[in-house]
């Protein structure tokens, strides 16, 4: 029998060798006709008796990238209709027996009577990883590159293919759950050292020491399957066992505030299963796995996290008309903190860079942060002293502009200051090609009235990175009233290379990511002035899924910009566009009390030499009045971060800032953090419901003000029962709705 994804050869020795090389992908993924052929692969080495066993490798770089998420975005759309066709009890029913065919097929191959080997040539995550571990072997080839794990849960599932019982059995419980509940990628030393893989030999001896496991009589019972199999930390109601569990459930609460039914749904699943027989354990699994999959929380995660960003990764948003462009170098203007760390992730993806400031110390200064970076990847194993040379020899520090003559992309990252912005912009051009994109990184100056100071606005585009840039992911691209599809087309190509996620607005006052982010930031702000106590308004929005309060992350934005900010914005529009609260505040913590956040140590919070941050004290002298907290709503407060934020993000896409629900949750998610349970602010409108989301924001309207008034878009989808992603999504967000 020939298949379409896997190669299939039977040695002198009777040793079946498995090679998973799909020939429509770039990496291995588990899809239906994966599950199909392997299914029958696994059935003939069982059944076959000149079969002694069998390896199972890649065919490719990677071993498996886990399985096609839109497998299990289709899922949710057959249920949806199914429910609505044959009643929810059916399709409860069907999302079981079908969520549960991988898990099944894995234990077919774990007590099939034949050893089967995981040969393991480079990555394996989630069912890939899975599959690993139901062979009785794992082998895996020396590579620095090769991760192994289960990331399920950073889009809101689980493994479900066993995952959470194997590892339970593998590792005590302690392991396990942290394993499972983080998602990490393990490197193979890791790996080894936990003993989820059994050897790390050089490449070429991989399938050979495969081979020869099976010939020197491996065993094909899994240790679980063997008579008097003891869990490495022993029974759950033992002494360790109540030692683990009640605390990490206590972790697990102080960390996801139970946003995330998948963590949950892991913490059950070990717990559980734990106490059973691994076959009934693996159908407690398969049942939390199926209702998990039926979540709005992983629907909307799966969209978002996955779906959603693969599609904006591979150029969703890239003008068709456009050739391709290819990037040999690529001048930054400014070495601060910004300019040097996008120097870094451009010198990075092989990009050579001209890194420019006013002086040669400066600009050797910022070049410094790259070497600072990359020599931590050395130092933690993830890169060579090669890897730091060459990433070194990119990077051309210089107070000279003449170099940017040879530049094919120009990216400017000076001070926040229009007319510093607007020498730089002059001095560039000077010396640039005249078919030379320029762009702008500034997280608040409009891009349309930057270009006027442009000879070719047609070429000038915004390009908002965020800080820092080598762990954030996002790029905030700004198109202005002239900048043309080359402009467009380049940036997305830079920023495709350099490895991050593109989202395209247009020109606004604080795009989109600032503009959402400032109503946090105001809704902090006005709480604190009202009189709720600090720590709850930081505690609740955590709670809320927020990774910290709008305290906090003015102190990491600096409190002087945000002042800086206000001040810009009433002097450009009026009185009325701010806050007297809110600028009240700002004004005591920065111009009385020298409070900037915590660049100077001081902000909301303190930052003491040594010991955590904690908030300030003096934050009680600034509330005019103190509300007994006793007395407060928690869910009101929940609803006002996260509502502001999602009301904003509605207006935007009311007012054309933002044109594509993909952008909008994804550059939410990666920009500043939203609430990741929910998908998305859009999602999050869709989840509740666009009637129920508009009659709470009316409710906040009467007793806060009208900066809740809910947009006129959301009052007519609101009329319709219509949603985001039905009415603005593309043809496969639309089927996902």
């Amino acid at each position: 029998m020939t298949y379409h994804n896997f190669k299939f050869d039977i040695d002198a020795d009777g040793i079946a060798t498995v090679t998973w090389d799909m020939p429509d992908r770039s990496m291995n993924v588990i899809n239906l006709t994966v599950i199909e052929e392997l299914g029958a692969i696994v059935e003939k080495v069982a059944t076959d008796a000149a079969i002694k066993g069998a390896v199972i490798t890649g065919g490719k770089d990677t071993f498996c990238a886990g399985a096609d998420l839109t497998m299990l975005d289709k899922f949710g759309q057959v249920f949806a209709e199914m429910a609505r066709t044959q009643g929810e009890e059916a399709a409860a029913g069907m999302m079981f027996e079908e969520s549960r065919k991988l898990s099944l097929l894995y234990r077919r191959l774990e007590t099939c009577g034949k050893p089967w080997v995981a040969a393991i040539n480079g990555t394996a995550v989630g069912g890939g990883f899975e599959l690993c571990l139901a062979c009785h072997h794992r082998v895996a080839a020396a590579n620095p590159k090769t991760r192994l794990g289960l990331p399920e849960v950073k889009v809101g599932l689980f493994p479900g293919a066993g995952g959470t019982q194997r590892i339970a059995r593998m590792l005590a419980p302690v392991d396990a759950l942290q394993l499972l509940l983080k998602g990490d990628q393990l490197r193979l030393d890791r790996a080894k050292g936990l003993k989820l893989v059994n050897d790390v030999v050089p490449a070429e001896e991989l399938i050979k020491t495969a081979k020869d496991w099976i010939k020197a009589g491996g065993s094909a019972k899994a240790p679980w399957d063997v008579d008097g199999f003891r869990l490495p930390g022993g029974p759950v109601y033992s002494k360790m066992g109540m030692m683990t569990f009640p605390a990490a459930n206590a972790i697990y609460r102080r960390e996801t505030y139970d946003n995330y039914p998948a963590a949950r749904a892991i913490m059950q699943c070990v717990y559980e299963g734990l106490q059973l027989p691994i076959d009934a354990a693996l159908r407690v699994e398969s049942r939390y796995f199926a209702k998990v999959l039926r979540s709005p929380e992983a629907a909307a995660m799966i969209r978002s996290l996955f779906v959603s960003m693969q599609e904006l990764n591979k150029g969703a948003r890239r003008p068709a008309n456009v050739p391709a462009t290819r990037l040999k170098r690529v001048g930054i203007i400014g070495a601060g903190f910004m300019g040097a760390g996008i120097a870094y992730v451009t010198a990075q993806a092989g990009i050579e860079v001209v890194l420019i400031d006013r002086h040669q110390p400066t600009a050797d200064k910022g070049k410094a942060h790259s070497e600072k970076l990359i020599t931590d990847q050395v130092n933690k194993g993830r890169a060579s002293a090669a890897d730091r040379d060459a990433l070194l020899a990119r990077i051309m520090p210089t107070a000279d502009y003449a170099p940017l003559s040879s530049c094919d992309l120009v990216i400017e990252a000076v001070f926040e200051d229009r007319k510093v912005k607007a020498e730089t912009i002059a001095k560039a051009e000077a010396v640039i090609r005249d078919d030379v994109v320029f762009g702008s990184n500034t997280s608040t100056l409009p891009i349309t009235s930057l270009a006027d100071e442009s000879k070719r606005p047609a070429d000038f585009i915004g390009v908002h990175f965020f800080s820092p840039v080598d762990r954030m992911m996002l790029v905030e691209l700004i198109v202005g009233k002239k900048t043309g599809d080359k402009a467009l087309a380049t940036a997305l190509d830079y920023v495709r290379a350099i490895r991050k996620t593109p989202i395209v607005v247009n020109d606004s006052r604080g795009f989109f990511t600032s503009r959402v982010v400032g109503t946090y930031l105001r809704e902090g702000h006005l709480m604190l002035a009202e009189g709720v106590p600090a720590a709850m308004i930081e505690n609740v929005g955590r709670m809320a899924g927020m990774p910290v309060g709008p305290l906090s992350l003015t102190d990491e934005v600096a409190v002087d910009l945000a002042w800086k900010i206000l001040k810009a914005t009433e002097a450009d529009l009026g009185p009325a566009a701010v806050d007297e609260g809110q600028k009240k505040l700002l004004a005591d913590m920065v111009e009385k009390r020298g409070r900037y956040g915590r660049k100077n140590g001081k902000g909301f919070y303190d930052y003491p030499e040594k010991g955590q941050k904690r908030l300030w004290p003096g934050l009680a002298d600034l509330q005019p009045v103190k509300i007994d907290p006793d007395t407060i709503d928690v869910a009101e407060i929940k609803h006002r971060l996260l509502g502001i934020m999602a009301l904003e993000t509605a207006r935007c896409f009311e007012e054309g800032v933002l044109t594509d629900v993909r952008e909008a949750d994804v550059g939410a998610i990666l920009g500043f953090g939203f609430a990741p349970y929910t998908g998305g602010p859009l999602s999050w409108i869709d989840m509740l419901g666009a009637k129920r989301f508009v009659e709470m924001m009316k409710e906040l309207q009467k007793k806060h003000g009208a900066r809740f008034k809910p947009a006129k878009l959301l009052a007519e989808m609101a009329a319709k029962g219509d949603t985001f992603y039905r009415r603005f999504g593309t043809a496969k967000t639309k089927a996902a709705a």
